[in-house]
């Protein structure tokens, strides 16, 4: 029997995110500190519009772009977060997640040999997505000395005549690093100099703890070569409705509609009617949310300082980024010794690509009182391997 298998699908790693828990779900009284995903319930009036949409019986198919009402709210809430204007009929497109978004986004556009550029450490799909659409990923190692903010002078030193897309991933997973708008400015600068697209995945936008988050498609000169991505997940906490939407010029959107068609015809019905009622109303339920989360990133900093853990500090997501490289381990390394010894799980930082080797990912989504505990036990884990090195 020949080979049934894709070769290029066959040579993508899996995630490296999913290792620790697949353990976790075993081990009694661990405690998990890496998966991305808010421990708040959705808002009840979020909650009761799905529920009121399934009591109507609105469970058909939407546009393949998503509910107009939809569309339009997401317009609404971009002009008033970020000052930018869309057209909802033909700028806008809903999808099952922002990831569903930037697999579209990159198969719309890339053509056999363009290169994709992708500052790393972050999320998990962008190298596979530009792999699967026939993109060549040209990597961008971002350095903690810049609390991992891509800057103009990285970007420029990696653009080839290939250079199509730079993915832009702020507030970043699984640095908590942000770009302010000195930082998206010089940026911006090099993007319209060398005639490239950004993909802007700003799904943590409304998780910006000092000022208020700025998208790079403000700026000007960028709106029309920006593919805007963000979602419900995160901000409403809403990880399994799976809603996102992309914004952009329309002939990109026009692609990706087509895509969308054909491969999973509209997003969740029932999901589209709740978002509505998200973005009508669901502003002091982000606040409150983002309250509580720096709430915690604050007392995780503190923690951190009093170990004498080194750990840049983050102003966007829900995650920080500590450097182990003290303890002369690798990630992988550090991670299951304290899995094994301490029963708590993080995710080793080269699960989000090479040059986070030397450092974890710990989300915050948590409550306080599972964050104590798992402290305590990280306190008692890097303690002990102090003294083991002082021996």
């Amino acid at each position: 029997m020949r080979n049934p298998l894709a070769d290029k699908v066959v040579e993508i790693k899996p995630s490296g995110i999913r290792k620790f828990f697949d353990i976790v779900s075993e081990m009694k009284d661990a405690i998990s500190l890496g998966v991305g995903e808010p421990d708040f319930d959705t808002p009840w009036h979020i909650r009761d519009e799905g529920i009121y949409s399934l009591e109507k019986g609105k469970t058909f198919y939407t546009s393949n772009a998503g509910l107009k009402e939809l569309r339009q709210e997401i317009c609404n809430y971009l002009h008033r977060r970020q000052g930018l204007t869309y057209e909802p009929m033909k700028e806008v497109l809903i999808t099952v997640g922002g990831s569903e978004a930037i697999d579209m986004g990159l198969r719309a556009m890339i053509n056999p040999g363009d290169e994709v550029l992708i500052p790393q450490p972050s999320y998990v799909s962008y190298e596979p997505c530009a792999i699967l659409a026939g993109a060549t990923p040209v990597i961008i190692n971002l350095k903690a000395e810049n609390e991992f903010r891509l800057t103009a002078q990285e970007l420029e030193e990696a653009i080839t005549e290939k250079t199509k897309i730079l993915i832009l991933p702020f507030p970043n997973n699984p640095t908590g690093a942000i770009m302010e708008r000195k930082d998206l400015e010089a940026i911006a600068e090099v993007i319209i100099k060398h005639d490239i697209f950004v993909m802007s995945d700003e799904i943590y936008s409304e998780l910006t703890y000092t000022d208020k988050h700025v998208s790079i498609a403000e700026l000007p000169g960028m709106k029309e070569r920006t593919i805007l991505i963000n979602g419900f997940s995160k901000a409403y906490a809403m990880t399994g409705w799976r809603l996102g939407y992309a914004c952009g010029p329309a002939p990109i959107i026009q692609q990706m509609t087509k895509i969308h068609q054909f491969a999973i015809m509209c997003a969740p019905t029932t999901s589209q009617y709740a978002a509505v009622e998200a973005l009508k109303n669901g502003d002091a339920d982000v606040a409150e949310m983002r309250t509580a989360y720096n709430q915690r990133r604050r007392f995780l900093m503190d923690a951190f300082r009093k170990m004498g853990l080194e750990c840049f500090e983050p102003y966007g997501a829900f995650y920080v980024f500590p450097c182990i490289k003290e303890f002369g381990m690798t990630s992988d390394e550090f991670a299951t010794r304290l899995l094994e010894e301490e029963k708590v799980a993080v995710v080793p930082g080269t699960a989000f690509g090479d040059c986070g080797e030397g450092f974890l990912r710990i989300s915050y989504a948590y409550s306080l009182e599972q964050l104590k505990l798992a402290l305590s036990r990280i306190e008692s884990f890097i303690t002990r391997l102090r003294a083991e090195k002082n021996r």
